[in-house]
């Protein structure tokens, strides 16, 4: 259910390998994730294998290995590179190690933050590495574009990237215009959920009575987002206290209440199955058939995780994974262009996954994983494993509420195919919109997951082509 709840972090990444190995240099790095680090080789190839059902460290590979896996994938296409954040700067450092790389920056002045000034200064201090910059317009905002459906590729799941499919394509368009042809692109996708680690940790270091480093992490996140260890930790503690199944059956509870008022989520205790304001959306008789099918599960559920940290992990790389599926698509459908997303390799996440979260994620580094690897490699200036911020598109999220609220609106509306299934009723997502064009905080991760699955539900409706589908053994034979 997509759309029902937050889904954290997964197994089940697919996709062709498209570009090589990289075993790093890891002497600078703290011994404990040293040791973990070295037991695994860094492989940055394609847009991601299959993930194992446990996140254990890789073993072989060595130099000549990862020489052949480079020298196996990489062929005569141009090589191209998002040049924004600390991930995406990593992998363009790492490919033009190789070959050289046409890099691009989004850089809408509506965004205000500093990925531009560091991806001139990398391109300024990396060889082979020729930057573009692609600026921004009106029409490059969140949901532009969707009163007219026909120009997106069909896909096998809702694509979350139909909402930004305009700022996708500005960007491709901008690859396109300085390479000789289309040919492989590395996005740093899935690069937070490997390399670092939500604060959900906490939860585990509670339950673990790991209390004195909980208060000492609960500390430095409290100083990160300007408020107390007390709040921090009163935040994760529901969490600490049920395990997975009690958490289905507490969501499952939740659903047969009458739906809530909205709020930030952050504002909401942590919880395994955090329900998103689309739940508050449906209709009452649809909430109770999804809060039975929670009740069976739970009942039913074998092998569960038992670190909050585990299936977050897991829930978000299969979002992520999922995703860029979605984008991969739009890139191939609409410029023949191979997007590849290094971090989701089987080997990059066995080997990330492989330090515990609370290292991973730990408040006082941003990142400590890349320092780990790469500090005295020479593939990354200094200055990049110095850099502790990252750059959001929420000025251009609320934009795109606001100029294309009425699309919105028709697309959730009493016609749309969510409403007939019961998965969405009209006031509140009308509320959500007022709230947006007023400049008031909304459920902007609800009305993005919402909007891609109508879409997608819209395109299936329109499309005369065959798709598979399971049936039941009675329907078939009927």
């Amino acid at each position: 259910m997509l759309f029902l709840w937050e889904v954290p972090r997964g197994d089940g990444l697919v996709g062709r390998p498209a570009w090589g190995c990289h075993r790093c240099l890891l002497e600078s790095a703290r011994p404990t994730a040293r040791r973990r680090l070295q037991h695994g080789p860094h492989r940055l190839a394609g847009a991601g294998a299959a993930v194992d059902d446990a996140p254990v460290v890789g073993h072989g590979g060595d130099e000549e290995e990862a020489a052949a896996g480079l020298a196996a994938r990489v062929d005569d296409r141009p090589v191209s590179a998002d040049l924004a954040g600390l991930d995406s700067t990593t992998l363009a450092c790492l490919a033009a190690q190789r070959v050289p790389v046409a890099t691009v920056t989004f850089a809408d002045e509506r965004l205000r933050d500093d990925d531009l000034a560091f991806a001139l200064r990398t391109a300024a201090t990396v060889p082979n590495l020729a930057h573009h910059t692609v600026p921004g317009a009106a029409g490059t905002v969140y949901y532009a574009g969707l009163d007219d459906l026909s120009g997106l590729p069909m896909t096998d799941a809702p694509n979350a990237y139909v909402v930004t499919a305009s700022i996708k394509r500005a960007v491709l368009d901008t690859v396109v215009a300085h390479t000789p042809g289309p040919g492989v692109h590395f996005t740093g996708a899935a690069g937070d959920a490997v390399l670092s680690a939500p604060s959900s940790y906490l939860a585990d270091l509670l339950r673990e009575r790991r209390h004195h480093r909980a208060l000492q992490h609960a500390l430095a996140h409290a100083r990160l987002r300007h408020t107390s260890a007390f709040t921090v930790l009163a935040r994760v503690r529901p969490a600490s206290r049920t395990d997975l199944a009690g958490a289905w059956w507490q969501t499952a509870a939740d659903l047969r209440r009458p739906a809530r008022d909205w709020i930030p989520q952050a504002q909401r205790p942590l919880a395994w199955t955090p329900l998103l304001a689309s739940a508050d959306w449906m209709t009452h008789g649809v909430r109770l058939m999804l809060s039975a099918a929670l009740d069976a599960a739970a009942g039913t559920l074998a092998d569960a995780p038992a670190r909050l940290a585990e299936w977050f992990d897991r829930q978000d790389l299969a979002r992520v994974g999922a995703n860029t599926t979605g984008w991969r698509t739009l890139a191939l459908a609409g410029h023949g262009i191979e997007l590849a997303a290094p971090f989701l390799d089987n080997e990059v996440i066995r080997a990330c996954l492989a330090v515990p979260a609370d290292e991973r994620g730990a408040p006082g580094t941003y990142k400590p994983l890349l320092g780990a690897a790469f500090a005295g490699s020479g593939v990354l200036p200094d200055f990049v494993l110095a850099r502790t911020t990252k750059g959001g598109f929420n000025a251009l999220a609320y934009t795109g509420l606001c100029d294309n609220g009425p699309v919105l609106k028709d697309l959730l509306g009493p016609s749309s195919q969510l409403a007939a299934l019961g998965l969405v009723t009209e006031a509140p997502v009308a509320d959500a919109l007022a709230r947006a064009a007023t400049g008031q905080p909304t459920a902007q991760g609800a009305l993005h997951l919402m909007v891609a699955a109508e879409v997608w539900l819209r395109q299936h409706a329109a499309s005369t082509s065959p798709w598979w589908e399971e049936v039941a053994p009675r329907v078939e034979a009927a």
